[in-house]
């Protein structure tokens, strides 16, 4: 069974829905963003990144490039949508920044509906899915048992690198976007890669637990359903994850997304008003935080409070115990 052009299968056909349904709206960009169309684009991007890993890496970086330029777009409208939403309800923030910030959701919004049309996405004569389809009809997929090790390999250097990375920085970060929101998005990976590969993953439980993980454990986390993978299905051979290890491991990830939120609402209006004034940097900052009052933390205890987590998160190892290994059914 080719489980693999099954999984992209299954997302593919998700997208090609919401295009067909954009394809019948005067703004097909617009649509798509408020339909959640990232999501999965997200899970595509995500599939091709892996499978580029362990299988056909030019095929397959040719489709992931396509799926990310969509994300990236997407994720940028969300950008600056979500501040402007956001800042216009902050009658101390002036309405020139929220402009700025509806002007460049509207930019990013046409950018969209020009890569769609260029790229095949849409109408009639969209082909874009057809020919990713026709690509993954002719790729020789791994036999699962294979594939299951690939897996395992791919996912250990995943975390491998993310290791490096921080190990690079020695918990020490100076920048919400290049060393926040870049390791934010190396963790984000590794949960979103159970999502997409269908059941090829599993969460399980070890009898021994570490006293350590408690604090990681939240109703949030446990609740969240980003933490319920999809049934194994007919798979015979998965990779195992440690359930209270990927909890905390998911526990991170949302810590870092709200300090990461909070340093780019500093940094979406400074670029607000360098874009709409001649001011220096210092000025700017001084004038984004005075807008955003005494609740909003500095960009430098942002990233003190990141370092904090990083740096007992890391020391505990808890990523080199995320990974059990492989397992496989009669």
């Amino acid at each position: 069974m080719k489980y693999g052009q099954k999984r992209f299968d299954y997302f593919l056909d998700q997208f090609q829905l919401l295009l067909t349904k954009s394809s019948k709206q005067k703004n097909p960009g617009l649509w798509l963003y408020q339909n959640n169309a990232r999501t999965p684009l997200f899970m595509l991007e995500g599939l091709a990144k892996l499978y580029s890993g362990i299988h056909h890496r030019k095929k397959f970086e040719k489709i992931k490039t396509q799926f990310k330029l969509l994300e990236d777009v997407l994720g940028a409208i969300d950008y600056y949508d979500s501040f402007a939403k956001e800042f216009s309800k902050n009658k101390k923030i002036p309405t020139t920044i929220v402009s700025y910030l509806q002007a460049q959701t509207r930019e990013k919004i046409q950018s969209l509906n020009e890569i769609l049309i260029e790229k095949e996405w849409l109408g009639v004569e969209g082909k874009r899915i057809t020919k990713i389809k026709e690509k993954l009809q002719s790729t020789n997929w791994l036999k699962e048992e294979k594939e299951a090790n690939k897996i395992n390999e791919f996912y250990g250097n995943a975390i491998y690198e993310i290791a490096a990375f921080i190990k690079t920085e020695n918990f020490h970060f100076k920048n919400v976007e290049a060393d926040v929101h870049e390791l934010r998005r190396k963790l984000r990976w590794l949960s979103i890669y159970p999502q997409a590969l269908r059941g090829a993953i599993q969460l399980s439980n070890t009898k021994s637990k570490s006293k350590h993980l408690a604090k990681y454990q939240t109703t949030a986390i446990i609740s969240s359903p980003f933490n319920k993978l999809p049934d194994a299905g007919s798979s015979k051979c998965f990779l195992l994850l440690n359930k209270q290890y990927f909890y905390a491991l998911s526990w991170l990830i949302a810590e870092l997304g709200k300090l990461k939120d909070s340093g780019l609402s500093v940094i979406a209006i400074k670029e607000a008003l360098q874009q709409t004034k001649t001011l220096s940097d210092a000025a700017a900052y001084a004038k984004a935080y005075q807008y955003l009052g005494k609740a909003q933390p500095m960009l430098s205890k942002i990233l003190k409070n990141a370092d904090a987590i990083c740096k007992t998160y890391f020391t505990e190892q808890n990523l080199e115990h995320l990974v059990i290994g492989t397992a496989a059914t009669k």
